[in-house]
C-alpha cells in the first residue's frame, strides 16, 4: 500500500481570507490519494490464429482447422467447463501497391481468429500460452493479471483517499484559524493497473516462466469542505 504526492488548493469566494470576514462561500479544496496492491487471483491470456491464402474460401477454412485444434487442446488441458470465448475475428483483402502508384492488385486474404482464456489457477498460466502455441496460435497478444472481485479492494482505497483528503482539508483549516464543516462535494477516480506481459513461446520440455506480480487499485478523491470559524 502506498501513497502518491499529494496536491492541496486552498479557495475562497470573493476577497482573500484575510482581507474580510470569513462567510458561508469560503471553503476549501483537498485532494487525496492511495493505491493498495494485490496479489491477482486471475489471468487472461488472448491467442491468435492468422491464416493467409489466395482466396478468402482458402484462408477461411486454414483458419478454422487451426483454431479448433487450439481449441481443442485447451480444453483437453482445462477441461470441458474451461472459460474460452472468441475475442476477434477478422477477414481482410491484401493488396500490391505497384511502385509509382497505379491500380493495387489483390493477391490473398489475411483471417485472424482470437481466442481469450480465463483462468483462476495461475500455476498453470505458461502451460496456458506453452499449449496454445503447440497447437497452431501464431500471435500471443498478451497475459493481463486481474481480480475476480476489485469492489473490497476499491472500497479500501477509496477510504484511505478520502480519509487523507480530510486530514489536509482539517490541517489547511487549522493553518487559517478556522474548522472545517460539511463537505460540499467530494470526487472519485479509480484506476486498476495490472501487469500485462508479452509471452513468448516455449519448446515441448520447458514450460514459459510467468511472474504475477501485483494488481494496483489506485483511488483519488477531491473533496471541498466548508470553513466555519
Amino acid at each position: 500500500m502506498g501513497f502518491r504526492r499529494l496536491l492541496v488548493v486552498l479557495c475562497f469566494a470573493g476577497a482573500g481570507l484575510w482581507a474580510q470576514p470569513l462567510t458561508r462561500n469560503s471553503f476549501v479544496r483537498a485532494f487525496g490519494q492511495s493505491t493498495v496492491s494485490v496479489k491477482p487471483d486471475l489471468a487472461r491470456v488472448e491467442f491468435s490464429i492468422v491464416t493467409q491464402a489466395s482466396t478468402a474460401q482458402d484462408a477461411s477454412s486454414q483458419n478454422a482447422t487451426r483454431t479448433s485444434n487450439v481449441l481443442s487442446q485447451l480444453q483437453t488441458l482445462l477441461g470441458p467447463n474451461a472459460d474460452i470465448q472468441t475475442a476477434a475475428y477478422s477477414m481482410t483483402p491484401n493488396y500490391n501497391y505497384p511502385p509509382g502508384g497505379g491500380t493495387p492488385t489483390l493477391i490473398g486474404y489475411t483471417v485472424s481468429n482470437t481466442i481469450r482464456v480465463t483462468t483462476s489457477d495461475l500455476t498453470i498460466t505458461g502451460k496456458i500460452i506453452d499449449t496454445g502455441i503447440q497447437a497452431g496460435a501464431n500471435q500471443v497478444s498478451g497475459l493481463q493479471f486481474g481480480l475476480k472481485d476489485d469492489q473490497p479492494v476499491r472500497a479500501q482505497a477509496l477510504r484511505l483517499a478520502t480519509a487523507q483528503a480530510k486530514a489536509h482539508a482539517d490541517a489547511m483549516a487549522a493553518g487559517a484559524g478556522l474548522r472545517s464543516g460539511g463537505f460540499r462535494s467530494i470526487e472519485e477516480g479509480i484506476a486498476v493497473r495490472s501487469g500485462i506481459l508479452p509471452a513468448a513461446g516455449a519448446t515441448a520440455a520447458t514450460t514459459t516462466p510467468i511472474v504475477t506480480g501485483l494488481v494496483d487499485i489506485e483511488a483519488t478523491v477531491t473533496i471541498e469542505v466548508d470553513l466555519v470559524p
